[in-house]
C-alpha cells in the first residue's frame, strides 16, 4: 500500500484503522492497527497488502518478518459481457465499470421459464 492512500484512509477515519483477515501465508487470524501519531504513522499487527481497491490482503508479524514480499497472489478476473464479447471488468473504461455496477440481477421463478 503507498503512503498516499494510507494517509487517505486515515483521515477518513479520525487517525486510527484496523484491517482484520487471515494471515496471506499461515491463515491464523489477525489484525494490523496503522494509527497517526505526531511523529508518523505506526504500524502493529503485521503488514497491508493493496491488491486494489477495495482489496487488502493482511500478514502477520511473524509471516513478515520471514518474507516482507507478498507471493503466491493471484488475481481473481471477473469476465462480463460489454458491447457483444467477454471482456475483463478490470479493462473497461470507469464509465463502463460504474453501468456494470449498477446492473441487478433478476431470477426467473422456475414456473415461468
Amino acid at each position: 500500500m503507498n503512503i498516499e492512500h494510507l494517509h487517505e484512509l486515515l483521515e477518513g477515519n479520525d487517525g486510527h484503522i484496523t484491517f482484520r483477515g487471515g494471515c496471506h501465508c499461515c491463515g491464523i487470524d489477525c489484525a494490523v492497527h496503522a494509527t497517526a501519531l505526531e511523529d508518523g504513522i505506526h504500524i502493529e499487527g503485521g503488514a497491508v497488502y493493496d491488491v486494489g481497491q477495495p482489496n487488502y490482503v493482511v500478514k502477520c508479524d511473524e509471516c513478515y518478518d520471514k518474507d516482507v514480499i507478498l507471493r503466491d497472489y493471484q488475481e481473481c478476473l471477473v469476465y462480463a459481457r460489454c458491447v457483444g464479447y467477454l471482456t475483463p471488468t478490470k479493462q473497461w473504461n470507469e464509465a463502463k465499470r460504474a453501468e456494470f455496477k449498477d446492473r441487478k440481477m433478476y431470477n426467473i421463478p422456475d414456473e415461468v421459464a
